[in-house]
């Protein structure tokens, strides 16, 4: 049997991060497993249920679909990092207002991806419609809160941060 690990070197939440992963190896795998970044999810792992999202070079990807070795260089942020760094801190807060949460088991893949499409339209100087909060989170899968209360944290932070109330 052949040897199919390889070197990798890449910044995750701010931090330089060196290691030898397999190359069959997820980056959600290696992130769990290798760094003990365990905010992320495993569920479908087909891509599907969102749960694994986290943030390579300032996109939203699938962590059950990007192997580790194709972060190499890369830079990494995962829903601790987010976290730690005060990014969501509004968005967190809004969920538990508005009992966006339950379980818990989605709300990692969905705060990263809120933060995205609130990130992209304050680049545009917009507020998300609801519209384009559900397009936007509908590769997000929840199956406790049901998604109306989802959508309210989300856009209630959106017109918040937009300097707009409700």
């Amino acid at each position: 049997m052949t040897d199919t690990a390889l070197d990798i070197s890449l910044t995750i939440n701010g931090e330089r991060v060196s290691e030898r992963v397999d190359a069959r190896t997820t980056l959600v795998d290696f992130l769990r497993d290798g760094l003990s970044l365990t905010g992320s999810h495993v569920g479908c792992e087909h891509g599907v249920c969102g749960v694994c999202t986290v943030r390579v070079n300032g996109d939203i990807v699938r962590g059950c679909l990007m192997l580790a070795v194709q972060c190499d260089g890369a830079t990494v942020e995962t829903i601790e990092g987010l976290s730690d760094t005060g990014e969501i801190a509004d968005l967190q807060a809004a969920f538990e207002q508005r009992n966006a949460l339950q379980c818990g088991y989605c709300t990692p893949g969905i705060l990263v991806a809120a933060q995205d499409l609130l990130k992209r339209a304050k680049e545009n100087e917009r507020v998300p419609s609801r519209n384009e909060i559900r397009e936007h989170l509908s590769g997000n899968y929840c199956r406790c809160t049901g998604y109306q209360a989802i959508v309210d944290a989300v856009e209630a932070v959106a017109q918040a941060r937009a300097g707009e109330t409700k």
